[in-house]
């Protein structure tokens, strides 16, 4: 299974309009993938005692062991913000790296996509992230998909534009592949 993890907790985010059509692609090639959005998820597991597995908050044990633990592959993407990923995407791995850390990460695989309206597609995000998951025991996928300039992305009905989906499609496979 892959487990698509939109890194930002900001509703209706133009991160999430990319992991669903993501999701998508990966179903569209017979990809067992399920998708994990972080605005969506409870935010009562952030407490001081959440770097104890024994008081772990019951949200994030359930979000783990649907969406993490089965996992064999993690595919991330992550909206720029102050020139690297989230703060919501790091305390997230840190609350699950609690509860069983080595099934969490280890030996597992991941691609990284970042999204930014600049340039450069929050590229820094995506390096500072690889190191994150290289210490946590996770293989990264040498590419990544920086998606630039996202606001130039869209149709006028909402749509992606299909030369920008067609890029994100050869990633899929790409990731598939790896």
């Amino acid at each position: 299974m892959i487990t698509i993890i939109c890194g930002t907790n900001r509703p209706n985010s133009e991160t999430i309009k990319f992991a669903r059509k993501f999701h998508e692609l990966f179903a569209a090639k017979g990809a067992k993938v399920k998708l994990l959005d972080l605005a969506n998820i409870p935010h009562d597991w952030f407490f001081p005692e959440m770097h104890d597995a024994s008081t772990q908050a019951p949200s994030i044990a359930r979000i783990q062991d649907e969406y993490i633990f089965p996992a064999e592959k993690l595919f991330i993407i992550s909206p720029e913000y102050n020139g690297s990923y989230p703060g919501v995407l790091k305390l997230f791995l840190d609350a699950i790296s609690i509860r069983d850390y080595p099934k969490n990460f280890k030996n597992k695989k991941a691609a990284l996509s970042g999204v930014a309206s600049g340039r450069a597609g929050n590229l820094r995000g995506i390096d500072h992230l690889t190191g994150v998951l290289h210490h946590v025991g996770t293989t990264v996928m040498p590419q990544s998909l920086p998606i630039s300039l996202v606001g130039t992305l869209f149709e006028k009905n909402g749509a992606i534009k299909a030369s920008t989906v067609e890029v994100m499609n050869k990633f899929v496979e790409a990731f598939l592949d790896f």
